[in-house]
């Protein structure tokens, strides 16, 4: 089981650094990305300044929690699931937390 933690601990990392880098900053707008390793959160975020106007916000929220990789939240486009494959991550350890949990059981992925 931790080795499963750490190889899906690394790839959440993988996955939010690599879009960090392929968005570069805009103005004064920077993307930062958070990992909480003892909590096992992670976050893309905006923060900064664009036309005089205040930028903070969540891009993507991961979590791994009971051996399952929640994506809470994506604000892209990208397909964080299939990325998440990609990497070795099983289709049944990712959860779309961003779904209803009475809808969950409609997606091909983990209810919860």
């Amino acid at each position: 089981m931790a080795d499963l933690l750490e190889k899906y601990r690394t790839a959440v990392q993988q996955i939010l650094t690599q879009y960090a880098k392929l968005r570069r900053n805009k103005g004064d707008v920077e993307l930062q990305t958070i990992f909480d390793l003892e909590r096992n959160h992670y976050q893309l975020m905006y923060i900064g300044w664009e036309g005089g106007h205040r930028v903070f916000g969540p891009v993507m929220h991961l979590d791994i929690k009971d051996g399952k990789i929640w994506i809470q939240w994506n604000g892209t486009e990208q397909a964080v699931a299939d990325d998440l494959m990609a990497l070795g991550v099983k289709r049944v350890d990712i959860v779309l937390g961003f779904h209803p949990p009475n809808m969950r059981k409609y997606t091909e992925f983990a209810v919860g």
